[in-house]
């Protein structure tokens, strides 16, 4: 045996999306990190080992322009370009890549962290280290750090060192919380193990081991639903061990869920209801819990209901969710009760730093489901593509903590700016907060472009002619609204031999990151002539004081269409009103009422728009909207379009930045649009036909200007894949680039029609 210590500026312990996305951003900050995993591979419930799938704050496409951005978004993107088909063990290679890659990081796998030194009073404890057994390898490992990062789900390192924590239900009485129940309790969300199957090609047998549940002397039968084409997270409501300590009792709580699966898969095989299960065996079942709740650390804020369904904003906000809350019974699969119930909110909602340190120990921060919320908040920020921007807020404040010599505390309450711009800069999760940071020069410069997209509009083409869409629903379209909406035209197929009497309705959005419907401005009506299709004139002459989204909502009219066509309009969703019978969201999951989001969708008209045009021209893609703006669609797309381009390979579109003095440049960041309204997934579900998303710049050059007035090219690009890049640039001399205008050219994108740019920046020496 070994006994070893090692020293770093930061101790990330445990590796699932929030450590590896904590220890990511705190290395690319400059801080030496230690990366401590308990099991072989990263990832948590996202590895092979577990195989939940990555779900965040697009609720499986519920919430518009919604997919998270940051490291998490690298490792959408990069594992939709290797890994289209969701295999979960190329997942792990793209999880384990990303933190290979950063040279500040020493990845301890196999450690599974069991004592913990801090000292001081019960209100202000510090860590001074933590120790760690590496399995196999016989060595005994102290960590020491300034900042610690709780990142293990269960909280296990906090615990240790005397962090104030809650298990279990709060009362409502305690947050005000409708859904809290009337006194505290030590209810939990239960553990699951999932399994997949596969088609041998030939009829194969099931002898079921003897511990193999009888689902007859079940609730199992009457109240959940078997299919023999569900695989993994299909059976996500196998679940249980709410009623019992989900750590404590794990054991216990793995071999019934075990025991429930053999069950299963003995009656689909043997019970002769599943004729179609004949060729079908077990590929693989899971021999660890997928854990969903344990210790909720005790911050500055407590995250509640309200906060969630309200949407609050708050100054120190570092990162956002769009999961429902998410709750389930105590008894899981056990229960008469539906296995889960869901609520969410109209659009994204906002998590403080606040919620991420602990109250009472100095330099411990956390992220994942172990965070500062009610249990009934937990169920909304639980699930992992969430926990990962946790993870980047929470390991960038640590870096900043080591940097600035500061407190969580301070950082958070002080230094709001500094957080807030710091993730700017990285292009993290976070909605609403526009780039004010001073040592961007970009924000100085004089911004212009070779063209820009000035008219909204969607018009059928001999290409794309669309084919009618019957308005036996409401259908409408969301438009950016900049300066003003005047009329629109909409190409609608008329009742055969009658005129119709169109209803047309302008709503606002109400919150500016929202996309439904919440307040209407305006109502008018347009005739249609019978037959065509025709176009025909909404006038609305809106003229708001600042610009934002609306929608034009179109009621349903018997026996008329709107034309729908194939193709994206950039700022444009559409969308129609829920049906009877319509399927809202995934797993049968009963929704409460009166949930907005939900009666508005986009099902089958995704990268879909109907034929429209809008006057007057659009202001929306100026090129100024790549400068000083909010990375993400905030009141309008915010970002630079180009003119549509005749040729998607030969671009040739160019984003300038001109100053009245020379510059000393040595950096410069470009972000990209990779279309975060596209759902994407790392397993095997809801996946999109492209490797790399058509709005991506594939090929570019970024250029300084000669004194003479010629263009210097500094880098050349080809086959980007990336949202988010960062150059270095160096001069001839090897110091700073001087010049007084910097040029993006775009050659050539992945296949849109228009050049998009939502940031480029630059930054001095």
């Amino acid at each position: 045996m070994r006994e070893e210590d090692a020293h770093y500026d930061i101790a990330v312990i445990g590796g699932g999306l929030a450590g590896t996305c904590a220890a990511i951003a705190a290395a690319r900050l400059g801080r030496r990190v230690a990366l401590v995993n308990n099991r072989p591979v990263l990832g948590g419930n996202a590895s092979s080992e577990i195989r939940v799938w990555v779900c965040g704050a697009t609720a499986h496409g519920v919430h518009r322009w919604a997919r998270e951005t940051g490291i998490m978004g690298e490792l959408y993107t990069e594992n939709q370009y290797r890994n289209p088909e969701g295999n979960p063990y190329y997942w792990d290679q793209v999880v384990l890549d990303a933190v290979r890659a950063e040279p500040n990081i020493d990845l301890y796998l196999n450690t599974d962290v069991r004592e913990a030194h801090a000292t001081g009073p019960d209100d202000a404890r510090e860590i001074h280290s933590c120790t760690g057994w590496m399995m196999g390898s016989e060595r005994r490992i102290t960590f020491h750090a300034q900042q610690f990062l709780d990142c293990t789900g269960d909280g296990l390192l906090g615990h240790l060192t005397g962090a104030h924590h809650r298990i279990g239900r709060e009362a409502q009485a305690e947050f005000g919380e409708p859904w809290a129940p009337e006194e505290a309790d030590g209810a939990l969300l239960g553990s699951t193990i999932l399994f997949h199957t596969k088609d041998t090609g030939r009829p194969v047998k099931f002898v079921p081991p003897a511990y193999a549940r009888d689902l007859a002397t079940t609730p199992i039968l009457r109240n959940r639903v078997l299919r023999t084409g569900d695989n993994g997270c299909d059976y996500w409501w196998i679940e249980w061990g709410g009623e019992l300590d989900t750590v404590h009792d794990n054991e216990r709580i793995r071999d019934e869920l075990q025991a429930v699966i053999m069950g299963i898969w003995d009656h689909i095989k043997n019970s002769g209801q599943f004729p179609d299960a004949e060729n079908l065996t077990l590929e693989w079942v899971g021999s660890l819990p997928g854990k969903r709740e344990y210790r909720r650390f005790l911050g500055d804020h407590v995250l509640t209901q309200q906060d969630i369904l309200e949407q609050r904003q708050f100054t120190d906000r570092v990162a956002f969710g769009g999961w429902s809350v998410d709750l389930h019974p105590a008894q899981g699969m056990y229960a008469d009760e539906p296995g889960a119930r869901q609520r969410y909110a109209d659009g994204i909602f906002h998590i403080p730093l606040r919620s991420l340190y602990s109250a009472n120990v100095t330099n411990l921060l956390f992220a994942g489901r172990n965070i500062s919320a009610t249990h009934i908040a937990f169920g909304a920020t639980r699930v992992m593509a969430t926990c990962a921007t946790l993870g980047e807020a929470a390991g960038t404040a640590a870096a900043l903590c080591t940097t600035e010599n500061l407190t969580p505390r301070e950082l958070a309450t002080k230094h709001p700016d500094l957080v807030r711009r710091t993730l700017l800069r990285q292009d993290a999760s976070v909605i609403g907060l526009a780039d004010d940071d001073p040592d961007n020069l970009a924000r100085t410069a004089r911004v212009t472009a070779s063209s820009h997209q000035n008219r909204l509009a969607a018009e059928p083409a001999p290409a794309t002619p669309g084919e009618p869409h019957p308005l036996t629903r409401d259908l409408a379209l969301l438009l950016p609204v900049d300066p003003a909406l005047d009329t629109v035209d909409l190409l609608v197929h008329g009742a055969p031999g009658q005129t119709r009497e169109l209803t047309v309705e302008l709503w606002s959005t109400g919150r500016p990151e929202n996309a439904v419907p919440t307040d209407r401005l305006l109502t008018t009506t347009v005739t249609v002539p019978a037959d065509g299709p025709h176009w025909v004139t909404a006038r609305l002459d809106h003229h708001p004081d600042t610009p934002h989204n609306a929608v034009l909502i179109v009621r349903a009219c018997p026996d008329t269409a709107l034309v729908l066509l194939p193709e994206r309009t950039d700022g444009v969703l559409a969308l129609r009103s829920k049906a009877e019978g319509d399927a809202a969201v995934d797993h049968d999951i009963p929704e409460e009422d009166g949930q907005l989001v939900l009666e508005w969708q986009a099902r089958g008209l995704r990268r879909h728009t109907f034929a429209f045009r809008a006057t007057p021209d659009t202001a929306a893609f100026l090129p100024q909207r790549a400068v000083g703006g909010y990375q993400r669609p905030y009141k309008g797309p915010q970002m630079w379009s180009s003119a549509p381009l005749p040729d998607p390979d030969r671009a040739e579109q160019w984003l300038l930045l001109d100053w009245d003095e020379q510059q000393q440049l040595t950096e410069t960041r470009v972000v990209f649009d990779d279309d975060v309204d596209e759902y994407l997934n790392n397993l095997h579900r809801h996946r999109t036909p492209f490797e790399i998303m058509p709005e991506l710049v594939r090929d570019y050059r970024i250029q300084s200007r000669e004194p003479d007035g010629t263009w210097h090219t500094l880098l050349t690009v080809t086959g980007n894949r990336r949202r988010h890049r960062v150059h270095h640039l160096e001069g001839p001399d090897g110091g700073p680039v001087r010049t007084d205008a910097l040029r993006l050219v775009v050659d050539a994108t992945h296949g849109a029609r228009h050049a998009h740019v939502i940031a480029f920046k630059a930054y001095g020496a």
